[in-house]
């Protein structure tokens, strides 16, 4: 592949990362959307439906690290061209489900299996294809999370007031297989940079403490036991520990704060947006003066935006609020990749970044469910709040503990920034 081509194509793969993770991410979130429609449709409890989206990000937590690992032995194209059929799959079945267990199982599980193949293996790919731009490049692919809640989650709701819940479902598990297949088709390694790989095993050797064995790599045990996957792994875990709760139960909360059902769905996709423009900016100061400064400082205007939900009431600050709360948690959360990338190198890092996504999706879990555990107990959403806020504080302070990076890296990127 020429230069020049090579050049323009790997933005092809961002645009196809994007769109996988829109559709695949948009089309699982969108159980918010669906839950009061099924409830009444079904008379199953709202906690059983819920307990699929704590199935999902169980699913998708082992599958991230599962899919990851496969990414980098069998290549990107083979493992989102399963995900794009199973997803499909997934969501017509469910569509069809008669129990509650039926449900559970094709949406809990099915859509969390099918998900997991996209993010991990198409932010590994990416990560191969960009030197320079490598922030903004792994933001941009993860901004289809972004996009998500302002697309798919009104499109569920147009469709489920023009039909019904079944009707919506299946639909959209169809749109999945007409955007998903040909976009995994177009996706592709990234032409093999021999000189690249060698640096980067080196810099896995070096910031695991151990010497690059015969293939150039290192013993996975010893990455996962490493300074540096323990730091990456507990503040993505907290991180999302923090956010889970708030973002999935933001619409109850501000429902019950006296907002109009739609407008308190408007909300959501304030937070989307904002999540992308967080992305963009994020992203490109990554790029400009290194990865750390910038998650600690995300981290930090995260529990910030937490604590302001205990003193908002009216639509107009909840949209304020959604702006900070979405900027920082959706500009954060890419640039984990990044450190992955430059930690361990291209040659693991769909396996490495796969095991801290699980070790995301773990904290990604307990949020929807603990705070319906809270709203249950106190009828309120304060606790969840605050409780939040508090592990969004910790997260900052397990990130101050990030090692410097291999070589130096981190030091040139804050000398070229002054």
């Amino acid at each position: 592949m020429s230069h020049s081509h090579q050049g323009s194509y790997r933005w092809v793969i961002v645009a196809a990362g994007a769109l996988m993770t829109c559709v695949a991410l948009g089309a699982m979130f969108s159980l918010a959307i669906f839950q009061e429609p099924i409830a009444l449709d079904t008379g199953w409890s709202h906690i059983g439906i819920a307990s699929a989206m704590t199935l999902n990000f169980i699913v998708m937590g082992i599958g991230g690290f599962v899919w990851g690992a496969a990414s980098d032995r069998f290549g990107p194209r083979a493992v989102v061209l399963v995900g794009a059929a199973l997803l499909g799959l997934a969501l017509v079945l469910s569509s069809r489900a008669v129990t509650l267990l039926q449900f559970q199982l094709s949406y809990g599980i099915l859509v969390g299996i099918a998900a997991s193949t996209f993010f991990a293996p198409m932010i590994a790919a990416t990560t191969a294809w960009f030197d320079e731009h490598r922030g903004l490049a792994v933001s941009l692919v993860s901004a289809g999370m972004g996009v998500a809640p302002m697309t798919i989650s009104p499109f569920a709701r147009f469709l489920i007031s023009a039909y019904d819940w079944r009707t919506a479902m299946l639909i959209i598990g169809i749109g999945a297989w007409v955007l998903l297949l040909p976009a995994a088709l177009m996706v592709r390694r990234a032409p093999d940079d021999a000189e690249g790989e060698t640096a980067a095993s080196a810099n896995a050797a070096t910031a695991t403490g151990a010497l690059p064995s015969e293939r150039g790599g290192v013993p996975l045990s010893r990455v996962f036991r490493s300074p540096q996957f323990i730091v990456l792994g507990l503040t993505f875990f907290a991180c999302c520990a923090a956010h889970s709760g708030p973002i999935f139960h933001m619409v109850s909360y501000a429902t019950l704060c006296g907002v109009a059902p739609m407008a308190a769905v408007s909300i959501y996709s304030v937070e989307g947006l904002a999540g992308l423009g967080g992305r963009l900016i994020y992203g490109t100061l990554a790029d400009r003066i290194g990865v750390k400064p910038v998650i600690v400082g995300g981290l930090l205007i995260q529990a910030a935006a937490l604590m302001g939900y205990l003193f908002v009431s009216r639509l107009g600050e909840f949209y304020a609020l959604a702006v900070v709360f979405g900027s920082a948690y959706g500009g954060v959360m890419p640039l984990y990749a990044v450190l992955a990338r430059e930690y361990f190198g291209q040659k693991i890092i769909g396996t490495v970044f796969g095991a801290a996504t699980m070790l995301s999706s773990l904290g990604m879990a307990f949020g929807p469910l603990i705070g319906g555990w809270i709203f249950d107990s106190f009828a309120n959403y304060s606790w969840l709040f605050i409780g939040s806020a508090l592990v969004g504080l910790g997260a900052a302070a397990i990130a101050l503990a990030f090692p410097p990076l291999p070589g130096g890296r981190g030091r040139q990127a804050a000398g070229a920034a002054e």
